[in-house]
């Protein structure tokens, strides 16, 4: 499996489970995407870090090639699955009185 269609799986798990198995639905919250772009800007500037100065490397055959701040584009793919599923988490078990 390349990472690209990883990244693509973790997405759609990510989403199904907001939206149908868990029913948080923060896609559906204008808060959620008031405040993504925060964690976005701090993705894009670790990666950056990371990849910039190759202590994370990825195989050519196995991504797009697309980059954005030196990461492969699938690493937003994954950061917002991880993201979205965290806070999903969170919400859901605190709803059932997890602490």
């Amino acid at each position: 499996m390349t990472y690209t269609a990883a990244a693509v799986l973790g997405v759609l798990a990510a989403v199904t489970l907001d939206l149908a198995v868990l029913r948080v639905r923060l896609l559906g919250r204008l808060v959620f995407w008031a405040t993504y772009p925060l964690v976005l800007i701090f993705q894009l500037l670790s990666n950056g870090i990371l990849t910039g100065r190759n202590i994370v490397m990825y195989d050519p055959s196995a991504i797009l090639g697309w980059r954005i701040a030196h990461a492969p584009v699938e690493d937003l793919l994954f950061g917002f699955a991880m993201v979205l599923l965290t806070l999903d988490l969170w919400i859901w078990w605190g709803r059932r009185g997890v602490n």
